[in-house]
């Protein structure tokens, strides 16, 4: 039976070549987004759990209430970990601190400048590292560290590299002791290629173990089994109170199972993050597949007529209605894995762009038997839901009417198709519309004033101790070269605040009011090299002696602080007096959705870790690194040059909107794709439907112009109904989205016209090909049978 079934189903497929690819074809792209979607979204759900300890690890963060705002963020104070380790033993049973950078890894001649963290002794086993050489059972000796695998290969090739000495920023010798398997690309630390001691002397906050104001570092816990995180949390919340009276700081544990998901915090409170990306994109591949499972209800039901004798000769010989069922669906079934087979190989061409665009390193699991049960079911879950309605409706035929020759399908059989099409056109809309505002958001922010100018900014970090103590001498013969306008130092970049501190003290202060800063080291030429602009004062100069120590507000810190007429006022700190001479317009050196943060710029030359260049306007940027490249080589031989483009920085503050954006857009152009191939031959089957009308109509003596307007305003019609309906659902989920932003774009109207006009234009250039096809055909033939 099944045989026959399926030997039925093929010459059917053969016989109608054209409905057959378009079926094929159209599940094929609808399985092949949702194939990958879901690998995407497997990625996303298993990141981190690489660890033994997924479960139990934790970061722990801090939640602040300052000037009516309150951020949740990773950086703590030093001091913390031990607190946590020595008087709540029984919730930890780990904690380690650690600061991330860029270091110099130097084997004989042979330099590598690669992402590596200074860490306690805990946290290799915190992260339960796979060792494959060696052991971190010595991880707290100061002058010992742990490496991964590419790491080992790129500095000593196929050589053992335990107990190897390797030279860290050209200032320390340290020996290697392990080394671990590289974590894979979806976990929290994929970049982390080695870790030194915290302990090391090379480390500078390893010395500020009673340093309970500056919030720099990250802490990560092990919790005891069957800890609670939220009942430890609230046990811990005001630790750090008595130590240092922050404005309403809470400290939590943030559970590793929620790092990547649920990364956005609101008054300190884990409510989303990328967990709504999983469930965006869950949503846009259901719909993306039923779009192409309509396209095979609709062409199967459109062609009705045509299989009625079949189905009327069928059952007057016997056939009752589940064999029909069964036949029927074994040709969606047949349908369904053929367009499986096309899948595949769509999926394995399209893997690494995919992966390109949505910086992924998925791939198709082949030895995973899951994977395989998974898509087994959701290939034959399609086939019965794309040949269910066709089935139920085909088999229903009266075999009486259908032979006399008195069946007709009438008009209110069209209705489920028009339906199903206005389903197609709505999804695809909302697609277009939601793709349309996003890109207009990203480019809102790209668009926003940044307080200074990135062109031709370069930065580069201060590794080595020989880089240090020469800041005017190397000023002056990059200067010397004609291809640098100017140069400074500081303890951040452009696109950065790494450091963020309390304790800050002035005349007026509201008492109990004690904000957080973030607080920025400059030399002398900081503001004339980035190009800020000052709105009160004066920029740091030296012609003011008195400059060293004193500082300048942007106008966000002005505004936190409520100072009146600042310029000569004096603020408190760190057992110092630090002097306003100026005031500077706010610069976006974090986040370009969110409001700037309130930054005090310290005249402090010796805390600094960081160079800007200015490069001269029009200098082509190869020549001028040419000329600078060697002075950088002149004070700092232990280094190879390395380089930042400052606007390259800021261009990667966008890079998971921008990400989130191009994969929609594919998706709504393979979207509206699908849809238009279902039109397609739908159009193609309407057409031959109303053959004889149109040919008794050209004999009448209507033009091309009117068959062809006939034929097109059925579906222009339909597409204005989606239209209707996709408008305001589109509107309500954007809106809600643009709310996680503080700098956001207005959905302007002029996006729903344009969604509206593209979709009905691309309806007619579908739908045109087939009407004008009809009407131009010769109404003799069409009208010869009567």
């Amino acid at each position: 039976m099944l045989k026959n079934y399926l030997k039925i189903a093929w010459r059917n497929l053969v016989k109608n070549k054209v409905h057959s690819a378009i079926n094929i074809v159209g599940l094929s792209v609808g399985m092949a987004i949702a194939m990958l979607i879901g690998l995407w979204i497997w990625d996303e759900l298993s990141f981190d759990k690489y660890h033994k300890n997924y479960d139990r690890v934790g970061q722990v963060m801090v939640t602040q209430t300052a000037n009516g705002e309150t951020p949740t963020f990773g950086a703590t104070v030093v001091p913390l970990s031990n607190e946590l380790r020595t008087k709540y033993a029984g919730d930890f049973k780990l904690t380690a601190l650690i600061w991330e950078g860029a270091h110099i890894l130097a084997v004989g001649d042979k330099k590598i400048s690669q992402n590596g963290m200074w860490a306690e002794p805990a946290m290799p086993t915190i992260l339960s590292l796979n060792m494959v050489k060696g052991s971190y059972a010595s991880f707290k000796d100061p002058s010992s560290f742990l490496i991964s695998q590419s790491m080992a290969k790129a500095l000593f090739g196929d050589a053992d590299p335990i107990n190897k000495t390797v030279r860290i920023d050209n200032k320390t010798n340290m020996k290697v002791i392990g080394v671990y398997q590289d974590l894979p690309h979806n976990t929290t630390f994929y970049e982390t290629k080695f870790m030194l001691p915290f302990s090391n002397p090379a480390n500078w906050w390893s010395t500020q173990m009673q340093a309970w104001d500056n919030h720099a570092c990250h802490l990560f816990v092990l919790m005891n089994d069957h800890a609670d995180f939220d009942k430890v949390s609230a046990r811990i919340r005001n630790i750090t109170k008595p130590h240092f009276k922050m404005n309403d700081e809470v400290i939590q544990v943030h559970p590793m199972r929620k790092w990547h998901l649920y990364s956005d915090f609101k008054n300190g409170v884990a409510v989303g993050g990328r967990i709504e990306f999983v469930w965006l994109f869950g949503i846009i591949g259901l719909f993306v597949l039923l779009l192409a499972c309509i396209n095979f209800m609709n062409l199967s039901t459109a062609k009705s007529e045509k299989r009625a004798k079949e189905v009327g000769i069928r059952k007057a010989i016997g056939s009752v209605r589940n064999q029909l069922i069964g036949q029927f669906l074994s040709e969606s079934l047949l349908v369904v894995f053929l367009s499986l087979v096309l899948t595949v190989i769509m999926v394995l061409l399209a893997i690494p762009y995919f992966n390109h665009v949505a910086d992924k390193e998925v791939s198709i699991p082949w030895g995973n038997p899951l994977f395989w049960l998974l898509t087994l079911s959701f290939t034959i879950f399609t086939g019965l839901i794309s040949g269910s309605y066709p089935a139920f409706y085909l088999s229903a035929f009266n075999p009486v009417k259908v032979l006399k020759g008195t069946f007709r399908v009438g008009r209110l059989a069209a209705i489920p198709r028009k339906v199903l099409v206005v389903v197609q056109f709505t999804v695809s809309i909302v697609l277009i519309i939601g793709t349309i505002i996003v890109l207009r958001q990203i480019q809102f922010a790209k668009d926003r004033p940044v307080g200074y100018s990135r062109a031709g900014l370069i930065s580069i970090e201060m590794n080595t101790p020989e880089i240090y103590g020469h800041y005017e001498v190397m000023r002056n013969d990059l200067i010397q070269t004609g291809a640098v306008e100017n140069m400074a130092e500081s303890n951040s970049t452009t696109t950065q605040i790494w450091s963020n501190n309390g304790g800050f003290d002035w005349a007026g202060k509201t008492p109990g009011y004690d904000p957080t800063f973030g607080t920025i080291g400059v030399t002398y030429d900081f503001g004339h090299t980035v190009g800020w602009k000052i709105a009160q004062g004066r920029d740091f100069s030296r012609n003011f002696p008195t400059d060293t120590g004193a500082i300048i507000l942007n106008e966000s810190a002005l505004k936190m602080s409520g100072i009146k007429n600042p310029i000569g006022k004096t603020i408190h700190w760190h057992d110092g007096n630090h002097v306003i001479v100026g005031v500077a317009k706010d610069m976006v050196m974090e986040s370009p959705y969110e409001k700037t943060k309130g930054t005090i710029f310290f005249m402090t030359p010796g805390w600094v870790n960081w160079i800007t260049v200015r490069i001269k306007p029009n200098m082509p940027i190869r020549e001028a690194l040419s000329k600078i490249e060697p002075v950088f080589k002149k004070y700092n031989p232990g280094s190879p040059f390395e380089f930042k483009f400052n606007d390259d920085e800021y261009a990667h503050k966008f890079s998971d909107e921008e990400r989130i954006g191009n994969l929609a857009s594919i998706f709504a152009v393979l979207a509206i794709f699908i849809s238009c191939l279902g039109l397609f031959g739908l159009a193609s089957f309407v057409a031959e439907q109303r053959v004889k009308e149109i040919g008794v109509r050209k004999v009448l003596g209507a033009s091309v112009v009117n068959l062809w307007r006939l034929l097109s305003t059925e579906f222009v019609v339909l597409v204005f109904i989606s239209l209707l309906i996709a408008v305001p659902v589109a509107y309500y989920f954007m809106q809600h989205w643009l709310q996680g932003y503080q700098y956001k774009a207005v959905i302007s109207g002029w996006i729903f016209v344009c969604a509206g006009a593209g979709a009905i234009a691309i309806t007619l250039i579908t739908v045109s090909f087939q009407a004008v096809k009809a009407a131009m055909a010769n109404p003799v033939k069409s009208l010869r049978s009567e």
